[in-house]
């Protein structure tokens, strides 16, 4: 469903002190598209990802978010590389606004759209976030730190059985993809998923590979 329409995950927030560090150094990286710092906030799906970004777009003054949740649909769930690209990285990295065509889980079709203004930081959430056709792009990926089978408990606990089936399914697809393009390996920070703590010995670390 729509990230709007996800019920908020229970994450601890994290000390107020290390989210304004965090905001901080982010907002002293390189411009990585455009004049924009892409921060990718990704994860297993009910790892705390959603409430996470709202946390450090908060922390960043109102930073735009752009959930992937809205670009991928019941026949593609990682399908969004393309429609990213063209409807928000493209205007970004030309320095003008962007704006993107929301899908509605519940119509099965894109309905509505959100808007991506320009700004120092603009936050990407969502699983896969961190995937190889989006790294070149960022400043700074963030990893949330919860296994697969703790994320699915949390998932299911938040959407009640009648998305069993949606989880079951989407549980395959996350796996694979994963298998295929580990995003862990490229984080710069980690936050832990249970208590919500930004991992000191992480931040300032490189986010992306050679």
């Amino acid at each position: 469903m729509a990230a709007s329409e996800i019920p908020e995950t229970a994450v601890p927030a994290p000390a107020p002190d290390g989210l304004t560090r965090l905001a901080g150094e982010l907002r002293a990286l390189a411009p990585s598209c455009g004049p924009v710092r892409l921060v990718a906030v990704d994860g297993h799906a009910g790892s705390g990802k959603t409430t996470f970004a709202a946390r450090l777009a908060g922390a960043l003054g109102g930073a735009p978010v752009v959930h992937l949740d809205d670009l991928a649909t019941h026949a593609e769930p990682f399908g969004w590389p393309g429609p990213l690209h063209a409807q928000v990285l493209e205007p970004l990295a030309a320095g003008r606004d962007a704006g993107y065509r929301v899908y509605d889980w519940t119509l099965r079709r894109f309905a509505g759209t959100a808007a991506v203004p320009v700004a120092p930081v603009v936050l990407v959430e969502g699983v896969g976030a961190g995937r190889r056709e989006l790294r070149p792009w960022l400043a700074r990926l963030i990893w949330m730190e919860l296994d697969a089978d703790s994320a699915r408990r949390r998932g299911e606990e938040r959407d009640g059985p009648a998305l069993a089936e949606f989880w079951e399914g989407w549980a395959r697809a996350e796996s694979a993809h994963f298998a295929a393009d580990p995003s862990r390996p490229h984080a710069g920070t980690t936050v832990d998923g249970v208590t919500g703590r930004i991992s000191p010995g992480t931040v300032g670390e490189p986010s992306t590979s050679p």
